[in-house]
């Protein structure tokens, strides 16, 4: 289901009881535009808050975006998108130095490069603004608090039992990620070598490659990897991109049933791949409910809000949202296995 449709339904219930939406107003309305969660009388009303993803134009972000204009909508902010046109660390740089420039109240970056990223982060927070990290962090920086969509271990874990339940507990695999300094994709990857060792004692990972967000490369990269390894019975696309290059690889050379794989892609990316069998399965969370918490944290941080109080988050997409207050993450909550069976009931 769409959080747009979702959350629609939900505020219209909660509409029914006016205590519970005291002081939440549209940007339209004449009252007070507080948001729900903010401090009491903060006014949302003049309140930008950018993000600038790893790149823009692929579903994964894009639908990020519909949940942040989303969140906008309904809490009475000004939603900015924008990120480059290739997954490059210099050409988002340029587009977060144009938001600073801009003003805007709170900045949001999923870091192509967290290292570098850090000190621009601290560029925009010495200009007033706050700064924070979703989708991926940049840990070593001053961003105040990381939109996280799933815990590490839980992504890594559930790629691992995912696929390993598909190859029969056993046998060698490989990874196609992408960035090779992508902070989220290296942590999944280290819980997936451990994870295998400890667990999987018959299983074997015997290579990782980078494709970059480029899917006809990690295509082309799943290709080179079943020619080098012709026992390869497994395969992972350790991003939105690489998920469906490497079904689509296995689809190419007609070895479905042969070599299995999953990936962290979108439902509707994935969905002919998991209908033919090329995927056994695409781990993810869902992507708007994401971009809708991060609209909601930034209002929370531009108001010195309780990003701990989630009270006003009543949709069950973020039902089970968590706030660690010592690692200054906020957590969408467990991540989901998407199938043949599931897969269709997203529109991203």
């Amino acid at each position: 289901m769409k959080i747009s449709r979702k959350i629609a339904g939900a505020l219209a219930l909660s509409a029914a009881a006016a205590v519970v939406l005291a002081g939440c107003t549209s940007r339209n309305d004449t009252g007070s535009s507080a948001a729900p969660g903010a401090s009491e009388g903060a006014s949302t009303e003049d309140l930008t808050i950018a993000f600038v993803p790893k790149l823009q134009g692929i579903p994964y972000f894009e639908a990020m975006n519909t949940g942040g204009q989303q969140a906008a909508e309904e809490l009475g902010f000004e939603w900015l998108y924008q990120g480059p046109t290739t997954a490059d660390a210099a050409a988002q740089a340029d587009i977060v130095r144009s938001f600073i420039q801009q003003g805007v109240d709170v900045l949001f970056v999923a870091p192509n490069d967290p290292n570098s990223m850090a000190p621009l982060l601290e560029e925009a927070q010495a200009a007033g603004i706050h700064v924070a990290t979703t989708d991926t962090d940049a840990p070593d920086s001053v961003r105040e608090v990381f939109v996280n969509q799933a815990s590490v271990e839980g992504i890594g874990q559930a790629l691992t039992d995912t696929l390993l339940e598909a190859m029969g507990g056993s046998g060698k695999y490989a990874i196609v990620s992408c960035g090779e300094t992508a902070a989220n994709l290296n942590a999944w990857i280290e819980v997936q070598e451990a994870y295998t060792a400890s667990e999987y004692p018959d299983a074997e990972i015997v290579d990782i490659v980078y494709a970059g967000e480029d899917q006809a490369m990690a295509t082309q990269m799943a290709t080179d990897l079943m020619n080098s390894h012709p026992d390869l019975t497994g395969l992972v696309g350790e991003c939105t991109s690489s998920a469906p290059g490497v079904a689509q690889a296995v689809q190419d050379a007609n070895r479905i049933g042969e070599v299995f794989t999953v990936g962290l892609g979108t439902p509707q990316s994935m969905l002919p791949y998991l209908e033919s069998g090329a995927s056994s399965g695409s781990i993810l969370w869902d992507v708007e409910a994401l971009g809708y918490l991060t609209g909601w944290a930034g209002v929370q941080l531009a108001n010195d809000g309780d990003l701990g109080d989630t009270s006003s988050l009543t949709d069950e997409s973020l039902a089970d949202v968590e706030y660690d207050e010592a690692s200054g993450v906020l957590l969408l909550g467990p991540p989901t296995v998407f199938t043949a069976e599931n897969a269709g009931d997203y529109d991203y």
